[in-house]
């Protein structure tokens, strides 16, 4: 249940983690999702370590780039969907009203991807896969079960990802607003508005059994509980967390899709 070997074009597939201590952060979500790690050289200096469920990939962690910090970006989540031709898609950005930030270019064998910000902002990335199909494990506890964009702009965002990727976007409430997003015939995640002072984002959900349980963990091994726990009509609940390098993530415990 929840294993991968490929995912459909459209569908939010991976997530890595930006961080400026590695070392310290591959303890904290060893503590909070039971990982065990892969270190895999990705450049001069450069480790990307694969956080493994059952052997199996779920997600990563690596240093954040230099340019990054330069700017004073802090730690953060980034989210990839999965793309049939990351070129023909790349080139839709520009029309749909994004930015291209970087690419396409090779990850070594794993793949080719490009990484974009949409109308207001907020950076995704995209992935076409290579001998990486990106999480090889979804749905269970420790895992990639959902990611949320948050937009000042709903209208121009789904314009944007309905003409990028084909999503549809189903209004699920009014105060705060919510859409979900679907990927053909499967919900694939979530379209909020953040507070005024908080930028577009994109930002991943992990699974859990227990999202009080997982509050208490998180806190114990350095992380901030900043947002719930919060109830979901569909009988879940789910509660936003910064990691101790002040990265943000989102807890869920509910139904999950196989």
């Amino acid at each position: 249940m929840g294993e991968r070997t490929s995912h459909k074009p459209g569908t939010i597939s991976w997530t890595d983690l930006a961080t400026t201590d590695p070392a310290a952060a591959k303890e904290f979500y060893a503590a909070l999702f039971g990982w065990e790690y892969d270190d895999q050289p990705a450049g001069e200096g450069v480790i990307y370590s694969m956080a493994k469920l059952g052997g199996r990939s779920a997600a990563a962690i690596s240093p954040q780039q230099p340019d990054e910090a330069a700017q004073s970006i802090p730690p953060h989540w980034n989210v990839y969907v999965t793309v049939e031709d990351v070129e023909a898609t790349t080139a839709k950005v520009g029309e749909a009203g994004g930015r291209v930030l970087a690419g396409p270019f090779d990850v070594l064998d794993a793949g080719r991807m490009t990484v974009l910000a949409d109308p207001a902002g907020a950076v995704l990335s995209l992935w076409q896969a290579g001998a990486s199909i990106g999480a090889e494990i979804v749905n269970v506890p420790g895992s990639l079960t959902w990611a949320d964009t948050a937009t000042p702009d709903p209208d121009a965002a789904q314009a944007f990802y309905t003409a990028l990727l084909g999503w549809r976007f189903d209004q699920m409430s009014e105060e705060p607003p919510y859409w979900v997003i679907w990927n053909g015939e499967r919900t694939n995640g979530g379209m909020t508005v953040p507070p005024p002072d908080v930028p577009a984002n994109w930002f991943p959900y992990f699974a859990v059994e227990d999202v009080e349980a997982a509050m208490q963990a998180a806190q114990a091994a350095g992380g901030q509980p900043f947002v719930g726990p919060v109830d979901v009509p569909n009988g879940g609940r789910f509660a936003l967390i910064q990691d101790p390098q002040g990265a943000a993530f989102a807890v869920f415990a509910g139904d999950f899709d196989d």
